[in-house]
């Protein structure tokens, strides 16, 4: 028992650091621990509220699932020998990472001027580490379902958001880097 709480201890302090200096480095840069109105929420399923992003979870959580999954698979074929505890705190790691590098003005206002969040003013400190949350998940189920499962599951995520919100993660880093205006009048439905 001992030597498997040893073994466990740094990835154990290493997800705790990662989740502490996440949102320390937000809260440092100005983010509200729970939105702009300072209450809590569990859900918000419409993404054009402005207490998207700033509640528990939201129609994005779905992509960090897939965050957790691609983690995952990609950990697995180039570090398949390093063990799965290390791997998953890469994985946390790199999630901490775009959390912050996300929430920083340089990432909102890319949002703004190149995908449809046009009002998009980065998520609150629950919200970030909710989603490093749902990447663990993500990366969990990775782990344990069979390979068919996993991708079928990313499948799944990616095309029920496409339809319920014109949006998922594809969308989301094909916008990031290279806007198609196409893309972008498509998912806005006719706001713009």
């Amino acid at each position: 028992m001992k030597e498997g709480l040893r073994k466990r201890a740094p990835i154990i302090w290493g997800f705790a650091a990662a989740l502490g200096v996440t949102a320390g480095f937000e809260w440092w840069m100005g983010r509200s621990l729970f939105g702009p109105d300072g209450k809590p929420g569990l859900w918000e399923g419409n993404i054009w509220s402005s207490e998207c992003s700033q509640r528990l979870a939201d129609a994005y959580s779905f992509s960090h699932i897939g965050h957790g999954l691609l983690f995952f698979g990609l950990l697995w074929l180039f570090a398949r020998r390093v063990p799965i505890r290390f791997r998953f705190l890469i994985a946390v790691l790199a999630e901490a990472g775009w959390e912050m590098l996300e929430n920083s003005p340089i990432i909102i206002n890319r949002y703004r001027e190149a995908t449809m969040a046009l009002g998009y003013s980065g998520d609150s400190i629950l919200n970030s580490l909710s989603d490093i949350l749902m990447m663990c998940l993500g990366f969990f189920l990775a782990w344990r379902l069979p390979l068919w499962a996993s991708v079928m599951l990313f499948v799944a995520m990616e095309v029920g958001c496409v339809l319920w919100v014109r949006d998922n993660l594809t969308l989301n880093v094909i916008m990031l880097v290279h806007p198609v205006e196409a893309i972008k009048a498509w998912q806005m439905g006719g706001r713009l």
